[in-house]
């Protein structure tokens, strides 16, 4: 069976993130999305894991279902056209603070676990080392090999994922506190790790370029902070629909069912290029080496970013494939497409109007933006949008790239040619 899942989301018990992140949130807006399997997120969280144990029960091996009377709630106000199975998978994010090779280490990993009983199992000890009552990603002295160990001890299918590989501040390979192999962070247990996470601002393409990630899996999910934001990456399957048939997929040799991912265009991300936020200061990792990682602004060290960071590990040139590689798919959100194309914003009222119509009329946004005929879009919703998705589709996007913690800006279409279309529309 295919289906989309995205197994890196939080809930309102995490910073930073929506208070209504619950799980009728999550199940409602993986039916507009498209998305058939979510990860629960912050599991090791007491309050959160009370409330899964509360409102979801078993389905296929491993995977868990919002039990009957809150179902209800969520399919009473979806377009049927979006109406699919939601199937939750235990999950959580832990951040790792801890000094390792005479550095100071901050590391996130996503971990995993088959069933309530492990799931409990990991938040107990977990619980014996630090505080997981104040964050639902909480923030542990552990060392991330050690954190491995519990993981894997805990059940023979519980596995431990590095967490958005190249982020500079929280990740295994970031500039700023990162490691430049993963043998340096994960030690003897290094054979255990068989998949890692791109995170928004990499793609495949980048990660292909290190020779000692081959033998890995790439995945890529949202990192949702609110539910809206689900599928803005996610991983494609085609395995038995069950926490097995995801693991398997993972894990085997020849890793059947693994069909590909869903990514942001990497220039998006929050990290992609090098610079200086407070500055406004934008850095091509070339402008960076060129005044020695110094801003130009205020002279002092950049923010390295994720370009920069491949380039420096990697050893191969850009174009080569791993030899794990799957074909991946850079999308936009519908509902920036949209934005874009009425020049107002994504949460505006005229736009939103414009996605519950799209919704009604072709169904998810997933399949919207892949597979959905240009011409039927076009009848639903005009020209424009049909033709932002069809440049979408064809990867023909401008780009101004995210840096220090700014999103990149994405541009579909010069101002001239969106006035030029309103003037055709007001002849008629």
């Amino acid at each position: 069976m295919k289906f989309y899942a995205d197994l890196h989301i939080h809930s309102r018990y995490s910073r930073a993130t929506s208070k209504s992140l619950n799980l009728e949130q999550l199940a409602y807006w993986a039916q507009l999305k498209g998305v058939q399997v979510v990860g629960t997120g912050d599991f090791v969280h007491p309050a959160w894991m009370d409330e899964l144990k509360e409102k979801l029960q078993p389905k296929e091996p491993g995977f868990f279902e919002l039990k009957p009377e809150y179902a209800r709630q969520v399919e009473s106000e979806l377009p049927p056209g979006c109406k699919g199975p939601v199937r939750f998978m235990l999950s959580a994010e832990i951040s790792n603070i801890y000094k390792r090779l005479d550095k100071v280490r901050k590391i996130h990993n996503i971990i995993f676990a088959p069933d309530f009983e492990t799931a409990e199992k990991i938040q107990t000890r977990l619980d014996s080392i630090g505080n997981i009552r104040s964050d639902g990603r909480p923030i542990l002295g552990l060392d991330s090999r050690d954190l491995l160990e519990i993981v894997i001890a805990s059940n023979p299918l519980s596995f431990l994922v590095p967490a958005h590989i190249w982020t500079p501040w929280f990740s295994v390979f970031g500039s700023k506190s990162g490691f430049d192999r993963l043998k340096d962070c994960y030690g003897d247990l290094t054979d255990q790790i068989f998949a890692v996470e791109t995170g928004l601002s990499s793609d495949p393409v980048m990660n292909w370029r290190l020779s000692q990630l081959d033998n890995l899996v790439l995945i890529s999910n949202s990192d949702a902070h609110s539910a809206s934001k689900l599928a803005r990456e996610a991983t494609i399957f085609d395995t038995d629909f069950s926490y097995q048939g995801i693991y398997h997929s993972l894990r085997d040799d020849k890793h059947e069912g693994l069909l590909g991912t869903i990514e942001f265009f990497p220039e998006e991300g929050k990290y992609h290029y090098d610079g200086h936020r407070v500055c406004r200061t934008r850095m091509h990792p070339k402008d960076t080496l060129a005044r020695k990682g110094l801003c130009p602004v205020c002279g002092k060290p950049v923010t390295v970013g994720v370009m920069s960071r491949v380039e420096e590990l990697a050893d191969r040139e850009a174009g080569a494939k791993s030899l794990n590689w799957r074909p991946y798919y850079s999308l936009v959100s519908l509902p920036e497409i949209i934005s874009q194309c009425r020049r107002v914003g994504p949460n505006s009222k005229s736009v939103q109007k414009v996605y519950q119509k799209m919704l009604n009329a072709m169904g998810n946004e997933l399949f919207i933006l892949q597979d959905a005929p240009l011409k039927e879009i076009e009848a639903v919703c005009g020209d424009l949008i049909a033709e932002g998705i069809k440049r979408i589709r064809r990867g023909k996007v401008d780009i101004a790239a995210g840096y220090d913690g700014e999103f990149g800006v994405i541009s579909l279409f010069a101002e001239d040619e969106i006035l030029k279309k309103e003037g055709q529309r007001s002849l008629f």
